[in-house]
């Protein structure tokens, strides 16, 4: 079964390749994703712009507690991402400069 990332995680990683100074291969590795899938985040987000990673689409709407729960567990997933991306970010930026 293959990891499904947000909108906003891609975004960020990203931005990590724009800002960092690092490699796309290294931050990948540090993000533990595969450098090809950063590269093609980085190829779509070039594209397509804010439009890039749609999502999913078409799945059925729930009661209205199933909905706010999936509302908030997506929510949750978004910001355990984001925190995670600071902290490799953190880890990244405290790094001595070569």
């Amino acid at each position: 079964m293959s990891r499904v990332f947000s909108k906003e995680f891609k975004e960020q990683a990203i931005l990590l390749t724009e800002t960092s100074g690092k490699k796309v291969s290294e931050i990948a590795k540090d993000l533990g994703i595969r450098e090809n899938m950063l590269w093609r985040w980085k190829k779509e987000f070039r594209e397509a712009g804010e439009h890039s990673f749609p999502g999913q689409g078409n799945r059925q709407e729930g009661t209205q507690l199933e909905e706010e729960i999936r509302r908030l567990q997506q929510e949750l997933q978004t910001v355990k991402m984001e925190r995670d991306i600071l902290k490799k970010a953190m880890a990244i930026f405290s790094q001595p400069q070569k």
